[in-house]
């Protein structure tokens, strides 16, 4: 139960791998929503 150990976090820091204890950082959470496009017109 320490570095060495895969199972743990502060095993996995030290081997540099990911899993359910130490996920990997997500870059984006959201979702981009639609872009308007200036050229087309709205329907009235």
């Amino acid at each position: 139960m320490g570095k060495g150990d895969k199972k743990t976090k502060r095993g996995k820091i030290s081997i540099g791998s990911f899993g359910k204890l130490r996920p990997k950082r997500q870059k984006f959470n959201v979702r981009p929503g639609k872009i308007k496009n200036p050229q087309q017109k709205d329907p009235v």
